[in-house]
């Protein structure tokens, strides 16, 4: 009798590297595999073989119980899983079974991976360095693509691409450039470190947003402390040829508990006038006057209507701004 296995993203736009390979694995065993995003249990639905989750983000706690309300054996990993299933990994189940199941994600046409793991730094809101240790060289490029047939397009998952030894990181670039792969580095990079070497590697490769339509680099300033590295870092890029127009910068608010408006629009500000697009990251699910800068952001309304005269509730003056259109944001001055 064919087993079947249930398998739930709880959150996230991109493929699930997990669940894909679980589906794999359980695919080379013969099983059969449903693949949803819905935590609820529909009323024609069998007893499964085995449940298994995956969530990234801590706002997604309320959708893992809902999923273990329903399957109660279910195996939820992931950041965003909880304390109760922390320890749960892949490797765990799959063993060395390293194959990926793409056709869970047909409309899908890039190729993602990572070619490190870990991170150099320990930054008070991520598990990065503390789940993966120290930096380390995983793979290569062709390692992540999958194939002849297949878009030379590689979603990075690194989180820390230039914390790896120097040799892996300059081969991988070199080998985008001899095999003409397109590069997101999804993940970004960490402008505060860049240096003249690695803002003229990036310079000299494809690299793209997370579409592969437009040229984009993404990186983040979270702590106004790091203005001046941040800074350096940006103008490092631009004598090497990225224009700050192509970076999208993700600021965390809401973390710093001596944080205030004026230096939230200060950092803000700073960005807006150097071209660079900013993403504020909300730290927390409480701040909902956060959620509405982040809103106001994201959509790209900056460009028409001051923050100080933003109001969430009129849906006709806020529509969505083209990025190309300039206006007077209205902000404070940069201190």
């Amino acid at each position: 009798m064919t087993r079947v296995v249930r398998l739930v993203q709880l959150d996230g736009t991109l493929p699930s590297l997990p669940l894909m390979r679980l589906s794999s694995f359980h695919k080379a065993r013969g099983d059969e595999v449903v693949f949803t995003r819905s935590p609820f249990r529909r009323i024609d639905e069998p007893d499964y073989a085995a449940v298994y989750g995956s969530a990234i983000f801590d706002y997604s706690h309320a959708r893992v119980a809902r999923l273990l309300s329903e399957f109660p054996g279910a195996i939820v990993g992931g950041t965003g899983a909880g304390e109760a299933n922390a320890k749960v990994t892949v490797e765990a189940i799959v063993g060395d079974h390293r194959g990926l199941d793409y056709d869970l994600y047909p409309d899908f046409d890039a190729s993602l991976g990572f070619t490190q793991r870990g991170c150099r730094f320990t930054c008070g809101f991520c598990v990065v360095p503390f789940k993966e240790g120290r930096p380390v060289a995983v793979g290569t490029l062709h390692d992540i693509w999958r194939g002849e047939g297949h878009a030379k397009k590689i979603h990075l998952l690194d989180n820390d691409i230039f914390g790896q030894p120097k040799a892996a990181w300059k081969a991988r670039l070199q080998e985008a450039r001899d095999h003409g792969f397109r590069l997101c580095f999804n993940q970004g990079i960490n402008v505060r470190v860049i240096t003249d070497e690695i803002a003229e590697e990036l310079a000299s490769v494809e690299y793209r947003d997370d579409g592969f339509k437009v040229r984009r680099l993404y990186t983040a300033w979270d702590n106004i402390g790091d203005e001046a590295l941040f800074f350096r870092g940006v103008d490092r890029l631009e004598r090497a040829g990225v224009p700050s127009k192509h970076l999208m910068a993700y600021m965390l608010v809401g973390f710093d508990p001596s944080e205030t408006w004026d230096r939230i629009l200060h950092r803000f500000q700073r960005m807006v006038d150097r071209g660079i697009r900013p993403y504020p990251m909300v730290y927390g699910q409480d701040r909902r006057d956060l959620k509405q800068f982040q809103r106001w952001a994201a959509r790209g309304l900056y460009r028409a209507v001051p923050w100080s005269e933003y109001d969430p509730g009129a849906k006709a003056k806020n529509k969505p701004v083209p990025e190309q259109q300039a206006f007077d944001f209205g902000l404070p001055a940069a201190a």
